[in-house]
């Protein structure tokens, strides 16, 4: 079913939300909607570079492993990297490295030579200059895209997940790494949640992706996304500092894809989403 959303407020541009009965479900449409976006990618540029997270995605891009993407999408163009990564060893059980060769890297046939992951040799700080030095690199040859607006990275797809706090990436609620504008590439030292020392974008590099998908699963979701998303919540039960919040897209789209659990507190008030268009499957 599909249907507009009438709000009572001003709606954001190029924002959609897209809320799925099961699991399976939002697995399907996410792969034809990261194989539209790849086609289009490798049409216009001759790359697909794709920016993943670790947590529940994975197990989520399943389906691209298998007919008709495993055999249609032109998988010599794209190149891999991670939008955070825990300073973990490759082979550690919390490495997004691990978690994505293991689940999806494997079982399709993209080039060990286009899979760009973190330094795990390095400490924290180093492995985060290391990975916005390839980036930079990466970027003069236009391998990634540049932003017109800002000279940021421009990613043709950023995957993230939101986290019960609110946090994508390893940017969390009211973390200094949230005010970064110069950066391409941070670390964190603090995570609230195991391991505590991570690597993650920048909110400038996130917001200058010309696609950027945010999953959010499970009723633990449910207060956040409403936080996240309604410009009709309480302003004074809306934290300034939500990462999910504050993933506003430059120049590109941003499209949520939820399961009902994670969307109950937005349909319960009716302030889905945007003023944008709103899909249910």
């Amino acid at each position: 079913m599909e249907r507009e959303i009438s709000t009572l407020y001003e709606p954001k541009r190029n924002n959609e939300i897209r809320i799925f009965e099961s699991s399976d479900e939002m697995s399907t449409d996410l792969a034809e909607y990261i194989s539209q976006v790849s086609e289009i990618s490798v049409k216009e540029r001759g790359f697909f570079a794709i920016a993943l997270s670790g947590g529940p995605l994975v197990s989520l891009l399943g389906k691209l492993c298998e007919a008709p993407y495993n055999k249609t999408l032109d998988w010599s163009k794209w190149y891999i990297f991670w939008s955070d990564e825990r300073a973990v060893a490759k082979n550690h059980a919390e490495s997004n490295y691990k978690l994505t060769k293991e689940g999806f890297l494997s079982k399709v046939p993209i080039l060990n030579g286009h899979v760009y992951s973190i330094n795990d040799n390095a400490t924290v700080e180093d492995a985060a200059t290391d990975y916005e030095f390839v980036i930079r690199q990466l970027v003069k040859i236009r391998t990634i895209g540049v932003s017109e607006s800002n000279d940021c990275p421009k990613f043709d797809l950023i995957l993230l997940v939101m986290g019960s706090d609110g946090h994508v990436a390893s940017l969390f609620p009211n973390h200094p790494a949230l005010e970064l504008k110069d950066d391409w590439v941070t670390y964190i030292t603090d995570s609230p949640q195991p391991p505590p020392e991570r690597i993650t974008f920048t909110l400038p590099v996130i917001n200058s992706a010309s696609n950027i998908v945010i999953v959010a699963t499970g009723d633990d979701r449910s207060e956040a996304v409403h936080l996240a998303i309604s410009d009709n919540a309480d302003a004074s039960d809306t934290p300034s500092s939500l990462p999910a919040r504050m993933v506003q897209p430059t120049d590109g789209k941003l499209v949520w894809f939820l399961d009902k659990a994670a969307a109950s507190s937005l349909e319960a008030g009716n302030d889905d989403a945007f003023g944008q268009h709103h899909r249910e499957y």
